[in-house]
């Protein structure tokens, strides 16, 4: 990002989450607060609001209804993009990523695993050249049971309803310059 933001590159930022907790892609950039508690200081972040609960069939981390400060700002920015994706096609690509590689990526990562195999198959079908770089940050070892989950079928995809995300943003505070 460093050669980007100092023009010696234009490379492309893809954040990936999970389309049960977008909040880059369907939040407000607003001051909120960091926990669901209220008591943390407010930051400016991309959020669904800090008492958005998602899904109880949400597998896996990224459950936290806000962005980190900087990544917020770069997206606000123009400086990356982001898409969200539903959790059984990134327990699909999760599974061929250990089939092939052999190492059971955590959710997390495979949230990004999703779309770096995505854009693979995009430049498969275009022919165009490209380098696709991806953080595998975690093992999913401790995540079993949502791997049992997908593999027995039971797992399913839940996307918030506007009405359930605008209960979230409801709870934003509201003050003079955090009009979103």
């Amino acid at each position: 990002m460093g050669e980007k933001l100092r023009g010696e590159k234009d490379y492309r930022f893809i954040a990936v989450e999970p389309a049960s907790c977008p909040s880059f892609t369907r939040g407000k950039f607003a001051y909120d607060f960091c926990d669901t508690g209220m008591v943390c200081p407010l930051s400016k972040m991309y959020t669904l609001g800090s008492g958005f609960i998602p899904s109880a069939n949400h597998a896996g981390g990224l459950r936290y209804h806000g962005m980190s400060s900087t990544l917020s700002q770069l997206y606000h920015d123009g400086l990356m993009e982001a898409t969200s994706v539903e959790q059984t096609s990134v327990f699909e690509a999760a599974q061929k990523f250990a089939r092939v590689e052999g190492i059971l990526p955590a959710p997390e990562s495979s949230h990004a695993i999703r779309v770096a195999v995505d854009e693979a198959l995009k430049c498969k079908e275009t022919g165009e050249e490209k380098t696709i770089l991806f953080g595998l940050t975690g093992t999913g070892y401790f995540d079993m049971l949502a791997y049992e989950k997908f593999n027995d079928g039971i797992m399913s995809d839940y996307i918030p309803t506007d009405e359930e995300l605008q209960a979230g943003f409801d709870g934003i505070p509201k003050f003079p310059g955090n009009e979103f």
